[in-house]
């Protein structure tokens, strides 16, 4: 047996180059797959419904992806759409598929993946004990569900179900990234522990290549080993850039968790076949006992005016990292003279952020030095944006008098580089869901719909 599966980029609305593309296409592949989303850039996708990516650049990788797809006649499986996988983030991403088909005068099936929990649902499954926690998931009860949009990633199931159905086009909610390029391979019997590794190496595109980019890869598999190759001119594979791909997004680097299993590449083994291949065997997969689907949810925390500043006075830097306190209590303060008790003080988040002082690491340096400047980050979230950017002008002034205690007389403690200084954010949502739901099929928390274009 030999499958050929392309992976034309890490994410659509990356970009890739079309020459390499068009090497991957050549090959004729089986199926084209691509993930678009993650949770990489945090909750606000999931929150808000708005992607990462702009729809200009997802309709210049999309319309490549058809217009190839059409010429192969096989499957083109799109992931994680609109960035979090929510409802309307699929149906963004349809309604792209339809403008170009449109245009190019395309036909196709296209099947629609769902991903989207209402909270009754989840409320249901609380209470009757099917929703655990993962490692360092935040504490819940019931009433989370209401004031989050939570999604279910999906595995290889629901994306095999609207291939069979004879969908050529496949755009599911959230789904897991490996589950993509699986699916297809498992329908043809393929064995499950090359299927999810070569699935978890291409998951990416050309990430794991030397030096990394947004191309693509492509994927010869085969009965007992198979074979992944870089398609950009002047990238390269190694087995150790290959297998360093293990390790990306996991803590263990050879046990990767799926919802019906887990990878085990323990024993796999990289060989080069030349610059631009490596050969891979040797993994496997160890079903679970039971089946489970993670959740993902965000919900609105308020809204968020910054500050950016800087400061390079030796004298100033030294005081800095004490006078913030000083600050956080004056401004509480204020806030209660300012707005005659209509906002509690407590309702207000005020931070500051030394970059160049540990404001990265979040702990102190572990071999610590003078700094001859920081940056300064200062974040005001309140319930509203209203608040939130009151509060910061009177912040931002107060924050470049701070009083020196080695100065005489008004000094300047931070410079900034905008004018003004405060800039609205708007919206800032939190993660509030890093769970599993057991006792599932893998298939009922996802409904599907297909439509002839």
């Amino acid at each position: 047996m030999e499958l050929r599966i392309l992976a034309p980029t890490g994410a659509l609305g990356a970009g890739f180059d079309a020459d390499a593309f068009r090497r991957g296409v050549a090959a004729r592949p089986h199926v084209i797959a691509c993930d678009a989303g993650s949770t990489d850039s945090g909750p606000a996708a999931l929150g808000s419904g708005t992607p990462k990516l702009s729809d200009q650049a997802v309709a210049r990788d999309l319309r490549l992806l058809l217009r190839a797809r059409a010429e192969l006649g096989v499957p083109l499986v799109i992931g994680s759409c609109g960035t979090s996988g929510r409802d309307d983030g699929v149906d963004r991403v349809a309604r792209l598929v339809r403008e170009i088909a449109a245009a190019d005068d395309l036909r196709l099936t296209l099947g629609l993946v769902y991903s989207d929990q209402p909270a009754a649902r989840l409320e249901a499954l609380h209470d009757a004990g099917r929703i655990s926690p993962l490692l360092h998931a935040p504490e819940i009860d019931r009433d989370v569900f209401a004031r989050s949009h939570t999604v279910a990633m999906m595995g290889v199931e629901p994306i095999q179900e609207a291939l069979r159905t004879g969908c050529d086009v496949v755009l599911a909610g959230r789904a897991s990234d490996t589950a993509l390029f699986a699916a297809l391979p498992h329908m043809e019997g393929a064995d499950p522990g090359l299927t999810w590794h070569m699935a978890k190496t291409i998951e990416c595109g050309a990430a794991c290549a030397v030096p990394p980019s947004a191309n693509g890869l492509l994927v010869h598999l085969r009965d007992d080993h198979f074979d992944v190759t870089t398609l950009a001119e002047g990238s390269r594979l190694t087995p150790r850039s290959v297998a360093a791909h293990t390790l990306y997004e996991n803590a263990d680097p050879f046990r990767v968790a799926e919802p019906s299993g887990t990878l085990d590449t323990t024993d796999a083994t990289y060989e080069a076949v030349d610059e631009r291949t490596v050969r891979v065997r040797g993994a496997r997969f160890v079903p679970a006992d039971g089946y489970t689907n993670k959740l993902e949810g965000a919900a609105l925390v308020g809204h968020q005016t910054v500050i950016v500043g800087g400061v390079r006075d030796r004298v100033v830097i030294k005081h800095l990292p004490a006078l913030v306190p000083y600050a956080r209590k004056y401004f509480a303060d204020k806030i209660l003279d300012v707005f005659g008790g209509t906002v509690d003080p407590a309702d207000v988040d005020i931070d500051f952020r030394l970059y160049g002082a540990g404001a990265v690491l979040a702990v102190p340096e572990p071999e610590p030095g003078p700094a001859r400047e920081l940056g300064v980050l200062i974040t005001v979230t309140a319930p509203s944006q209203e608040t939130a950017h009151a509060v910061a002008t009177f912040v931002a002034h107060a924050s470049s008098h701070l009083p020196i205690p080695e100065y005489e007389g008004l000094v300047s403690t931070l410079a900034y580089p905008f004018s003004p200084p405060e800039t609205d954010r708007g919206p800032l949502y939190r993660f509030t869901l890093h769970h599993v739901v057991t006792g599932v099929t893998p298939t009922e928390l996802f409904r599907t719909v297909t439509e002839e274009i």
